[in-house]
């Protein structure tokens, strides 16, 4: 659990880490959008060098990087593999029995595989270099023209700082409760599915139960110091956009025509 990155925050003083969140969250949106229009090699290798920079300039490892997405790898897989045996269309590759591979299979597996990898990593490097706190301002800053319409934007910021700050910590519970579990012998890698799934019922009602407690917790704290979100909270950090965050959002539109462009010569 130690190498889950979604929702940790590493401190820093690299460009990313001072650009302003809005900016930051901005670019990430833009970025998860015009990873479906990249179809093809050129446009995903494009991509993926703007997200070798992006991720240089951090100053995050790329190793760790690579380290911490590990508990996505099922999901990348399943969906990848998916792709690849459920695809009949195309030329046949490779035809084995019931199992059968095509070219097209094989170029959509690569496009989705790749569309994975880019979305997680924008939304990690995100919060590796964005307190949870900024971003929930950033969002409530970015949603405010919601508030004519009685949307409670201020609620929905707290509400993903919150979910953001304690991702690390459910984590670190899951951790402590398993091990907890396997030193009065229980072993989670044994039996069938349905014997793996009924162990790990000890460590989901425990999970809860915590989860709970800490909220209730937490609740009656924010209570006993008055706290009251909206018009009137004043912020320790203030944000404010300067020049670099101009320069970021310039180089994510300049990426977005290039691949707009590619994408409209190939119709």
């Amino acid at each position: 659990m130690d190498s889950m990155i979604l929702g940790r925050y590493i401190p820093g003083d690299s460009i990313v880490h001072r650009l302003d969140p809005r900016s930051k969250l901005l670019a990430m949106m833009l970025l998860i959008l015009i990873v479906f229009w990249a179809n093809n090699p050129l446009t995903n290798l494009i991509l993926f060098i703007a997200t070798g920079i992006f991720i240089a300039l951090s100053g995050v490892s790329l190793s760790f990087f690579i380290q911490g997405l590990k508990s996505m790898f099922f999901l990348i897989a399943f969906t990848t593999i998916f792709q690849l045996f459920f695809i009949s269309n195309g030329n046949v590759l490779f035809e084995f029995s019931f199992v059968r591979i095509t070219d097209y299979a094989l170029q959509q597996a690569g496009i989705i595989f790749c569309r994975f990898v880019l979305i997680i990593f924008f939304s990690t490097l995100l919060t590796l270099t964005t307190m949870p706190l900024s971003l929930a301002s950033a969002v409530e800053a970015l949603l405010a023209p919601l508030k004519r319409v009685k949307v409670p934007v201020h609620e929905i910021g707290l509400m993903l700082s919150m979910s953001l700050r304690f991702v690390p910590t459910l984590m670190d519970d899951t951790t402590r409760i398993m091990n907890a579990q396997k030193a009065r012998g229980v072993d989670f890698g044994e039996g069938s599915i349905v014997q793996k799934v009924k162990a790990m019922i000890p460590i989901l009602i425990p999970l809860f139960a915590t989860s709970l407690k800490r909220a209730d917790s937490l609740a009656i704290a924010m209570e006993a110091r008055c706290y009251r979100g909206g018009v009137n909270r004043t912020r320790m950090k203030e944000l404010q956009v300067t020049y670099v965050d101009y320069i970021g959002v310039g180089a994510v539109v300049l990426v977005t025509i290039v691949l707009v462009a590619l994408w409209w010569l190939e119709l």
